[in-house]
């Protein structure tokens, strides 16, 4: 019998699972299909939010945190794995900041560095931007992650180190002894532990309705486009009226992307690709002369204010809780992952952890 079993192998559980392992506990993970292949794979990988002032000082203070660990943690895994996660520190450029005062003030207040350029900077910055704006937002030390290859490389780097791994083995339900936990049902048989963390994205209030908790985490539909270019056509992440494209190292660029409130419907839509292709080519006009190689969509974990519940569930004394991240699972993982298991392990939290906490109503 494990220590723990995790539950949900995509970005969050990955790294809630190298947090716990690296306390010393024996883990088991359980993945519904395969790992890291929901929004952990669908995302752009920015390690920022979007618009970062415009969030609570619960998701900035999270964030801060993981932008400070990522470098040391990409280093790690592509040494251990042989997998680069591709860190890049491509800065973002924010084209539509009408609220000066208030981003100011939020940089002052963590420390973050945000000038403000002239469009003949803007122009410096990245050449191909065409947008007629006399000035942006800029966040030079803002960076990214190539998502698919950091989540195969944690994975790569878990199982090296003997993480369990069950794919394709959902979580059905619970067997309940008084307020613990004794197993967790699959369709292979009950999964016993100690302890239990959930960390299944969209799918986590499903799972926990039976426990008695109704959790404000629902499915919301990202579609994503990919076009294949020169390496170096693009170098800064773009944001205008909440579309972005986000420069990969190998030239390829994403734009994205969409807010669908559609449940777990994953399907693409033309008339998705069709506006994301057009706030593209408005941002960067060379877009429009490169194919689209990819067009995608992800699910993800929708909470209000984009804040992540992370904490013990309010009445099973064994079972925790580490999901909502909704658009911010790449840049608040390490810090929600290194929270949780503050948590499950009685050390001292890395942050406040009130803001987190799963309240019964």
């Amino acid at each position: 019998m494990s220590d723990c079993v995790v539950i949900g192998g995509g970005l969050i559980g990955l790294l809630t699972a190298r947090e716990l392992m690296a306390a010393g506990l024996n883990l088991t993970l359980l993945e519904r299909g395969e790992p890291a292949r929901e929004s952990s794979w669908a995302g752009g990988g920015i390690l920022s939010p979007l618009y970062p002032w415009r969030y609570p000082d619960a998701v900035s203070g999270l964030a801060r945190w993981s932008q400070s660990a990522y470098p040391a943690i990409c280093e790690q895994l592509g040494e251990d794995s042989g997998i680069d996660p591709q860190y890049i520190r491509s800065g973002l450029l924010i084209a539509d900041s009408d609220d000066r005062a208030a981003a100011t003030e939020w940089a002052g207040r963590f420390g973050v560095q945000l000038l403000w350029p002239d469009a003949a900077e803007i122009h410096a910055l990245e050449p191909r931007f065409a947008l007629p704006v006399q000035t942006a937002a800029w966040l030079p030390d803002v960076a990214q992650v190539r998502n698919p290859r950091l989540v195969k490389a944690l994975r790569a780097d878990l199982e090296n180190r003997g993480l369990e791994i069950r794919s394709h083995c959902p979580a059905l339900g619970w067997d309940l002894e008084g307020e613990r936990v004794r197993a967790v049902r699959t369709p292979a048989g009950p999964v016993h532990a100690d302890s239990f963390v959930v960390a299944s994205g969209a799918w986590t209030a499903g799972l926990l309705e039976s426990t008695g908790l109704t959790l404000p985490i629902e499915p919301v539909r990202g579609q994503m486009i990919l076009f294949r270019g020169p390496a170096g056509l693009v170098s800064r992440i773009s944001l205008y009226k909440d579309r972005y494209v986000i420069p990969r190292q190998d030239g390829r660029i994403l734009a994205g992307s969409t807010l669908e409130h559609t449940g777990f419907d994953k399907q693409t839509t033309e008339a998705a690709l069709a506006t994301l292709r057009e706030a593209a080519f408005e941002l960067i006009p060379d877009l429009a002369r490169l194919p689209v190689e990819h067009h995608w969509a992800g699910l993800r974990p929708g909470s209000p204010q984009g804040v992540p519940l992370v904490g013990p569930h309010p009445r099973l004394s064994n079972l925790y809780i580490n999901a909502g991240h909704y658009r911010n699972g790449v840049v608040l993982g390490p810090a929600s992952a290194r929270l949780l298991a503050d948590h499950l392990t009685g050390r001292l939290p890395i942050v406040d952890c009130s803001p987190y906490l799963i309240e019964i109503k």
